[in-house]
This record gives C-alpha cells, structure tokens and sequence, in this order.
C-alpha cells in the first residue's frame, strides 16, 4: 500500500505507534514539537492544513523520531531544541533539558533586577548548561553584565552556540565549582544565581527513566549523604564574590528547602525568602549577602 505524505495521516501514524508507550497529552505534545521543528507548522497550521501533503523527507524525520521515542529517548534531544522563557535553544546530552520550574527562577530574578537596578549590574549563572538561565536573563535585562560557569567543556560549547542563536553577550567560565569555591574573580557581582546538581541518588527510583538514561548525571544527582554540597560550595564562592548587599539566588530540591535556609543563615547571608513554585513546591531561594 502507497503510504500518503499528508498531515492527516502522519498525525494518524504518530498516535498509533506512540499509543502504548506515552499518554494521550503527551503524544499530543510530540505532534505539535515534531511539525514545528520539521515542517514548520504551529498547531493553527495543522488544523487549517489537516488534508494538505507534506515531503516526503519530513515524513522521514518524523518517523526516526517516532522511532526513537520508543525508545524513550527525550523528544528535545531528538528535535535538538527546546523552548525556554519564549527563547529557542539548542540541546543535547552534554546539558539538562531546561524546565517550566526554572523559568519561575528567572522571572524572580528579572522582577526584582528591575525594581532595583537602573544602571549597569553584573550577574553570574553557576552551573549554566545550556546557558538557558544566564541568556534569558541577558536578553529580558540588556543592561547588565551577565557571566555564566560550568565545568562541562560541552555544556560550554552548548551554552555559547545558545547565545550566539540568541544575539546575547555572554562571558563564559570554566570552573569546577566544588574544587574554586574559594576563587575570588576579577569583578564583584549583584546578583548569583545558580540551579546546581540538588537530586539525591535515592531520588533515581522516583524518576522517569528518560530522564536517567539520557540527561547527565553530573547535572542531576547528589549523594544522599551531603545533599547540599553544591549550596555549601556556592554559598562560601559567593562570600567572596558578590557585594555587599549582593542577592544570591537558588533552585532547590523541594525537600530541602529549610536545610538550605539554615545553612545561608550560618554563613552570615539575611532576609533569607524560601518561595514555591506553580506546583506549590519549595522550589526557590533568595538571600542577600
């Protein structure tokens, strides 16, 4: 049987092979990101052109996906890009794949810059990957200096390919965050933020095994036995490098929200505010040095 290259019927073709494997939300969520990055339609495309063809070689792409959504692999890393705080961005699996949850970091961040800041001010991500935090911030605060550390060389590569695609400035640092914890750099800055490593290896049989068998690790996880090691490190980093009055900023595991409060408070860090996200989880936390 001639197989018919039209939006209707690959539409027809993705659900039927994805249908055991993912809920019908999410199948959904794969047609709209697959015609997007393939054959650049929006979803008022594909209702108003439901009937139309379309190439065969997108037909093609679409079907290696598929395939390889069987085989749970994340769709991002399939279409090699992702959305995040309305910016388009490069991904692979040198780097996390950005979530909802952090957009809620950076809007903190933007609203509170912009109440405060009506000058130059500097920023530094720690922990970039993608670069997905330092380059949102950029792009929605022109007027700061923004800066952003890794100690992947491939999250680097990642995260300067992210702000050359996004026209953004960015300086980039290579910097193991545990063993330079006590480097002072060449400026001071306003504002630290960081999203660091915060899932206990204990956590891994909660999680979907796309996310264990595909992001990296060095991003993700923890030892049960010293879970705040990196808000330890980066908190003593930003004793030294950021100003007096400085704001330092945390995503953090929802389990450890108080630990961290404490910690930021016993290194001398006040008005130490722990907020939720839109899932009502403790999620994020701001301290002023």
């Amino acid at each position: 049987m001639k197989i018919q290259y039209n939006i209707s019927s690959c539409i027809s073709f993705i659900k039927d092979e994805l249908a055991t494997l993912y809920p019908p939300t999410e199948i959904r969520g794969f047609i709209r990101i697959l015609f997007d990055a393939y054959a650049g339609l929006s979803v008022t495309d594909l209702q108003l052109k439901i009937n139309e063809s379309i190439p065969k070689d997108v037909f093609q792409k679409i079907d290696n996906a598929v395939n390889q959504l069987k085989t749970f692999r994340p769709i991002q890393y399939i279409t090699g890009e992702t959305y995040f705080y309305g910016l388009n961005f490069e991904v692979d699996e040198s780097v996390l794949i950005p979530r909802p949850e952090t957009e809620e970091l950076v809007r903190w961040i933007i609203d509170e810059a912009q109440s405060d800041y009506d000058k130059k001010f500097s920023i530094l991500d720690i922990g970039t990957g993608s670069g997905c935090i330092a380059i949102a911030l950029k792009k929605n605060l022109p007027m700061a200096k923004v800066s952003a550390m890794d100690i992947s060389e491939g999250a680097l590569n990642v995260a300067l390919q992210n702000a050359l695609k996004n026209i953004t400035e960015i300086e980039f640092i290579h910097n193991d965050i545990l063993f330079g914890k006590n480097l002072e750099l060449s400026q001071k800055y306003e504002i630290i933020v960081s999203n660091p490593p915060y899932v206990c290896q204990s956590e891994k049989s909660l999680m979907k095994a796309n996310i264990i068998d595909n992001e990296p690790s060095i991003a993700l996880f923890v030892a049960d036995d010293n879970p705040l090691v990196f808000y330890d490190a980066i908190a003593d980093f930003s004793l030294v490098n950021l100003k007096s009055g400085g704001k330092l900023f945390f995503e953090i595991n929802e389990h450890f929200g108080n630990e961290v409060c404490d910690l930021l408070k016993l290194k001398g860090f006040r008005d130490v505010i722990l907020k939720q996200d839109f899932q009502g989880k403790d999620r994020m936390i701001k301290a002023i040095r």
